[in-house]
């Protein structure tokens, strides 16, 4: 059984430097971590990746082959790697042993809510590879401070958990420099947990933008509402307890957490519907050294 992570989320919300910095920072908990880059376009990588989707297809290379634009080049991309799915599952097997796997994917959210090769790809290496896997979607803060940009960032996230079907952990990126962005207009926790979304109406119909399209609006966040599904974690990826915090709420939804406890139901159950706030002292297959 493998763990790893899934790391997705518009383009500039942090993606690439989230899987470097998380890649370090896992390296220091003593876990050994191998980055998959399956973003096409990413020619200009931080870190070492074990497999390269560019040994496979460029995304420069199919453009003008077959005369399209990046975004229809990107799923081109996505659908010749469903294709050839032999030959990422060729590459991972060598890391399965005992190795924890990044997922590096490219910033085209399409991919991500509407097409189906990103998702028949990862159903297709849950399946033979025995991979457990959770999705990490960062949306970049600064969309908190704008209430239509957090409404669309919403029903992103909302879109992209049904479409997915995997565990899934919404993180608001960049929260260091929130800050520098302009003043919210409510604490960061109605944010983080997505709270009565109607006090945005007032704060919508002072745009005049958003206010055209208010009735829409309103209908999208009882929507979201509904489904009561989207909440969000913060993220300093230059913040080890951040980090940490992170890598516990993830640990915790694909099951890592649990993979080497030899604990009775009581324990598996005190784990399961607790916070995030255990020791991994505690267990001595989880002891780790941060600096």
């Amino acid at each position: 059984m493998v763990f790893g992570q899934v790391v997705i989320g518009p383009p500039g919300s942090g993606k690439t430097t989230y899987c470097n910095g998380m890649s370090q920072f896992l390296s220091l908990m003593g876990r050994k971590v191998a980055i998959v880059n399956l973003d096409p376009a990413n020619d200009a990588l931080p870190y070492e990746c074990a497999v390269n989707i560019e040994e496979l297809i460029k995304l420069e290379d199919v453009m003008p082959e077959h005369s399209l634009g990046p975004n229809g080049g990107l799923v081109y991309c996505m659908e010749y790697l469903e294709k050839n799915i032999d030959w990422l599952e060729s590459k991972l097997k060598p890391l399965l042993k005992d190795h924890y796997i990044l997922f590096d994917f490219p910033g085209q959210v399409e991919l991500f809510f509407i097409h189906d090769s990103t998702k028949n790809v990862l159903t297709k290496l849950i399946k033979s590879l025995n991979l457990r896997l959770t999705a990490v979607q960062l949306i970049d803060s600064h969309l908190c401070c704008d209430p239509g940009n957090y409404v669309s960032a919403l029903l992103l996230s909302l879109s992209t958990m049904l479409h997915m079907e995997l565990p899934h952990v919404n993180v608001l990126s960049k929260i260091d420099l929130i800050g520098s962005y302009g003043k919210l207009a409510f604490n960061l926790d109605f944010y983080t947990d997505v709270q009565d979304l109607s006090y945005l109406e007032h704060h919508l119909s002072q745009d005049p933008r958003a206010a055209k399209y208010r009735k829409l609006t309103k209908e999208l966040c009882s929507v979201i509402e509904d489904y009561s599904l989207v909440n969000f974690t913060t993220l300093d990826i230059q913040d080890k307890e951040s980090v940490g915090d992170l890598v516990k709420l993830i640990d915790k939804s694909n099951g890592y957490i649990f993979s080497g406890i030899d604990a009775s139901v009581v324990e598996y159950s005190k784990i399961a519907i607790g916070q995030t706030d255990w020791d991994y002292n505690r267990y001595p297959f989880f002891r780790i050294m941060i600096s």
